[in-house]
């Protein structure tokens, strides 16, 4: 993820001028803070234990910060107080996809549809690649929680198999018919696009934000 944002922002324009690595988990909040210094934004696709370690030090740098990483719900209360007490500003998602944001938006109609027939039992299917790390996926959770707020209670089946950039699908299963909604990513080139443009959006903001919220609001702001 790390060289599909760089390439991306470097065809888009920007200058990549900082790129820390695993090499750097050693080094403390400050020594990280006074790396960060002077940069407009900062985009992390990491791993979870080092999140709160990533807020800390762009917080403490004045830098905006846009968390890909998921899989660090435990830390969410710290990481929010973080932000707020050094009047920082985060972006997080569990899952950058820009049209998976709209899929979001999808599912939450079609969940609001379908509380009104409880013969329509909901479930959640993902497939990632091997190496993803979190079962079920952020986004995964995310759907449930989508599904849960009108009422459904839906399983989650997880696959973690090869190279799949990702897929998600959404059902509403009956004894007479089945109606399916599925986001499959064919790259994940999506998550460096969306992250990107969070990146621009949070510029000369403060507070914490979920990257659906940061959808929602284009899309208020382009239908003003």
């Amino acid at each position: 993820m790390g060289r599909l944002v760089s390439k991306r922002a470097q065809d888009d324009g920007d200058q990549v001028s900082l790129v820390l690595t695993s090499r750097d988990a050693k080094r403390s909040a400050e020594e990280l803070a006074e790396l960060l210094r002077g940069h407009d934004a900062a985009i992390d696709f990491s791993v979870a234990d080092a999140v709160l370690a990533n807020v800390t030090a762009c917080v403490r740098a004045g830098l905006p910060l846009v968390e890909g990483t998921t899989g660090w719900t435990k830390d969410e209360s710290e990481v929010r107080q973080t932000v707020e007490e050094h009047g920082g500003a985060l972006i997080y998602g569990a899952n950058f996809s820009i049209g998976v944001n709209l899929f979001y938006g999808i599912v939450a109609r079609a969940a609001e549809l379908f509380q009104h027939f409880p013969d329509y039992a909901p479930f959640i299917e993902e497939a990632h690649h091997s190496r993803k790390r979190d079962a079920p996926s952020g986004t995964a959770l995310r759907l449930r929680d989508l599904l849960a707020s009108a009422g459904h209670d839906p399983a989650i089946a997880s696959t973690r198999a090869g190279h799949i950039p990702g897929t998600h699908r959404v059902g509403f299963d009956s004894v007479s018919d089945q109606i399916t909604l599925t986001h499959t990513a064919r790259s994940r080139e999506g998550f460096a696009a969306g992250s990107l443009l969070a990146a621009r959006w949070i510029q000369g903001r403060k507070g914490t934000y979920e990257f659906s919220t940061v959808i929602n609001e284009i899309l208020k702001a382009r239908h003003e």
